[in-house]
């Protein structure tokens, strides 16, 4: 029998590209099974001083705009929430006290990028949780337990370097962004092509400018 290996699929609710990645782990090779974590990309954004992409006018239009294209080349229904970016909290706090499930993972973004449901308002927070069967929701929403463990997925993957989502990690490496998928499934079927010359000249190449930052 061949021997599972198991991937980690990091993400966050507020994130449309986590939402298209979805359906696409379904064409990941057999024999794996997937860990699907959530993290706080505020955190991922914080720790490595970096502006969300809502921050910048020009660059929100456009990924808002890329997702809603990207859902509809793929024939994935798309429907924005009323207000975005929204504080995932309480969202990211129910997947994880419904045991951080995949299909936790899915019930929570279809509800946010299918359905449009704002899910920091706390009458669709007692929706969801009734359809992640979690019961007394704020009770579980407050346990020291379920926020600390939300706190360790996000410093575990910054501390391994990982800025964003989604992000697939396979083994040492990983693989950000939506886009990053075949990239994903190349490294799979071949690791060796990325240790070649080209890969790590890429990797050791010298920084030849630095911009000045404000003190």
């Amino acid at each position: 029998m061949a021997e599972t290996r198991r991937l980690t699929w990091l993400y966050d609710v507020v994130s449309p590209f986590a939402y298209l990645s979805l359906p696409r782990l379904a064409a990941l090779p057999p024999g794996i099974e997937v860990q699907a974590v959530p993290v706080l990309l505020a955190g991922l954004l914080e720790h490595f001083r970096q502006l969300g992409p809502a921050e910048i006018a020009s660059k929100r239009r456009f990924i808002y705009r890329q997702a809603v294209w990207r859902a509809r080349r793929a024939r994935l229904p798309m429907r924005f929430p009323p207000r975005h970016p929204f504080n995932p909290l309480a969202a990211l706090r129910l997947i994880i006290a419904a045991g951080s499930t995949l299909e936790g993972a899915r019930t929570a973004l279809t509800a946010v990028f299918r359905d449009g449901r704002d899910v920091s308002d706390p009458a669709e927070i007692e929706r969801l949780a009734r359809e992640l069967r979690v019961p007394d929701p704020q009770a579980r929403l407050a346990d020291p337990q379920v926020k600390g463990q939300l706190r360790a997925n996000t410093e575990w993957a910054a501390a391994r370097g990982i800025f964003g989502v989604p992000t697939l990690v396979v083994g040492e490496e990983f693989f950000w962004g939506d886009d990053a998928f075949e990239m994903a499934l190349d490294y799979l079927e071949d690791p060796v092509g990325f240790q070649d010359e080209a890969m790590r000249a890429a990797e050791a190449a010298p920084i030849g400018a630095t911009r000045s930052r404000a003190p």
